[in-house]
């Protein structure tokens, strides 16, 4: 019985460690003194921009995978903001539409975990 109990523990920490590796990389570049790129974010055309909110399920922990979508979203070309909320399970991303669609934004959150981790649902669009 103990046995299981080590195994299921481990188990655990192991899943927990794997979930949040992403950040957990990018806190070390940092730590070593890496330098990071700051995207520059270009003002976009009142009549360009478009917010996209949607419904995110997946995200296991706000560090790694929230964060890290965040990140991913952000750094997009053409995206002015981008904010996903780990407890709501939910982002919003301002972006210029002739740069950006909802199903590139659906593309990145998906590629961010395996393809199969996060699902997109409840796009909706406000210009």
């Amino acid at each position: 019985m103990k046995i299981k109990k080590i195994i299921a523990a481990v188990a655990i920490a192991g899943l927990v460690l794997v979930s949040c590796k992403k950040e957990e990389d990018k806190s070390l570049a940092v730590a070593r003194g890496e330098k990071t790129v700051v995207k520059e974010h270009k003002v976009i055309a009142p009549e360009n921009v478009q917010t996209a909110s949607f419904t995110i399920e997946g995200m296991t922990c706000a560090v790694g995978c929230a964060k890290t979508i965040e990140q991913e979203l952000s750094n997009l070309k053409g995206v002015e903001k981008a904010a996903v909320d780990f407890d709501k399970k939910t982002a919003m991303v301002t972006f210029d539409k002739t740069i950006q669609n909802p199903e590139n934004l659906t593309k990145v959150v998906q590629e961010t975990g395996d393809g199969k981790t996060y699902k997109v649902s409840n796009m909706k669009l406000k210009s």
